[in-house]
């Protein structure tokens, strides 16, 4: 008896939901709890997955359309894998040999028949994007003609690009913005026009706590199988701030402002659908290596498209690290109802002043945009001015002086 593939509830405020990326296609075997279909909402992203094993007969909600919470978006007809047991499926076949399999001289196969034009999936776009490639005039081999991933990796292979428009031609498309883009946009613009946002710097000597790494790294590793990063120092010089500074952290309810007494802080993250910031929750309370395990397990579920709802909701504060990417300044823009936002940036040897010598030191730029109605500017600098001093020595930290 076939099985339909529905939308699962994923929240109280969630109606409908933005197909991602499918990763089968009809006629494929899927085993159970093997990952279909990737969804979007306003908020977050996360998997469906396969419920047992058996085919999937039908799809009928192609990536880029929108479907209702319970709607049906697929078919599957269970039953026993007829490539044998074991055997993977065609589309996990296909990327796996895509990725592992070594480079050959040999020919490659002809590419199957299939007419330009059709739907792309996001795997393709992105992989078409890289290579300068105008994905819609690839011959799609999916269902309906949709692209694949699959089939911009053959183009590339067989020298069918050199059919294929490039990148340059004045040529142009459009692609809908995920509920999730919107949403980050909308809140962008809420941000700038509900708030008076004002964003003061300083810059702080990453000496001391890259040497107290450096000489406890392996023992750290050795003792919680995890390494020590600069973001659980940030995170507590932020709530040691924060208790001397609360406005950062107050948020504006009407009249009225909002104290809390422990601190959620968000620290933002790239999930590759866009930015998230999860929370990690009473901060306060975690020591060094719980901080590290809890980003580390944010980071990698957010790859996995696994962060949920209630996670994203509810901080108190946000850091946001703009150095991974290689940023050297930037004013981060606060996360509403929060009041501010500490921005991190690249670590840089530079030379600087030390007691008359000009000495190379690796320095960063801290940046602190804040939420004027909320906060003084006295605060703000103070604030930013005690984590400056925290993170220059951190053994402040200990002494809670």
């Amino acid at each position: 008896m076939a099985v339909e593939i529905r939308v699962p509830s994923v929240g109280e405020s969630i109606t409908e939901v933005f197909i991602g990326e499918w990763y089968v296609k009809e006629g494929d075997w899927v085993a159970a709890d093997q990952d279909l279909v990737g969804l979007e909402t306003d908020k977050a992203t996360f998997d469906v997955p396969c419920p047992e094993g058996g085919t999937i007969t039908s799809i009928t909600k192609t990536a880029g359309e929108t479907a209702e919470i319970d709607e049906v978006i697929a078919m599957l007809e269970p039953g026993p894998n007829p490539n044998g047991a074991g055997s993977e499926s065609d589309g996990q076949k296909s990327t796996q040999a895509t990725q592992d399999a070594p480079k050959s001289s040999a020919a490659p196969a002809p590419a199957p028949s299939g007419s330009p034009g059709g739907h792309p999936m996001p795997a393709a776009e992105r992989l078409a994007g890289e290579n300068n490639i105008i994905v819609s005039q690839v011959s799609g081999s999916g269902p309906g003609g949709r692209i694949l991933k699959e089939d911009v990796q053959r183009a590339l292979t067989t020298g069918q690009t050199a059919d294929v428009a490039v990148a340059g031609a004045r040529d142009e498309r459009r692609v809908p913005m995920s509920p999730m883009r919107q949403t980050i946009a909308r809140r962008l613009v809420e941000a700038q026009q509900g708030a008076a946002l004002l964003t003061t710097f300083n810059e702080c000597d990453m000496s001391a706590i890259k040497e107290l790494r450096s000489e406890y790294q392996d023992y750290f590793v050795k003792k919680f199988n995890i390494k020590l990063g600069f973001m659980s120092f940030f995170v507590k010089a932020t709530i040691d701030a924060l208790n001397e500074f609360p406005a950062l952290a107050a948020q504006v309810d009407g009249n009225q402002l909002i104290y809390r007494n422990y601190h959620d802080i968000g620290v933002a993250i790239g999930s590759g659908k866009g930015l998230i910031v999860p929370a990690i929750r009473s901060a306060e309370r975690l020591s060094f290596a719980e901080t590290e395990q809890t980003i580390s397990d944010f980071a990698q579920r957010a790859k996995q498209n696994k962060i949920g709802l209630d996670e994203l909701e509810g901080g108190t504060f946000t850091i946001t690290n703009g150095g991974v990417y290689g940023s050297l300044l930037s004013t981060p823009i606060v996360n509403p109802p929060q009041s501010g936002v500490l921005g991190m940036h690249g670590i840089v040897d530079r030379p600087v002043a030390v007691d008359g010598q000009v000495v190379i030191r690796p320095m960063m730029y801290l940046a602190l945009t804040y939420d004027h109605r909320v906060v003084d500017g006295r605060e703000a600098v103070s604030f930013l001015v005690r984590i400056k001093q925290t993170i220059e020595d951190p053994t402040r930290l200990l002494l809670e002086v």
